[in-house]
């Protein structure tokens, strides 16, 4: 089972991705696609990543604005794993345009 993070280690962690907020609880990230269809591909892609690495987000798209919820449920908060997709997350938002 993965290890929690304590609230310092997130903390330090957060410094890395300043687009993620949240607490030991669950980290959050909310990125505005240039237009819906983009938002679209760009969960399309998170979903890929998701899949891969055996570990998938809470997703919620509201028009262009796409929020990205990350917590290890099995766990019982965030991980390690929670930063890793993070940070491939920032990176497929990058390569789709968004914000």
């Amino acid at each position: 089972m993965a290890t929690l993070l304590t609230a310092a280690e997130l903390e330090q962690a957060l410094e890395d991705l300043p687009a993620w907020s949240g607490t030991t609880d669950e980290i959050s990230r909310s990125v505005r696609a240039p237009d819906l269809p983009t938002g679209i591909r760009l969960v399309d892609a998170v979903a890929e990543v998701a899949e891969q690495v055996d570990h998938h987000p809470d997703i919620d798209i509201r028009w262009r604005t796409v929020t990205f919820r990350l917590a290890t449920h099995s766990a019982g908060g965030v991980t390690a794993r929670d930063l890793d997709l993070a940070r491939r997350i920032d990176q497929l938002a990058a390569e789709h345009g968004c914000s």
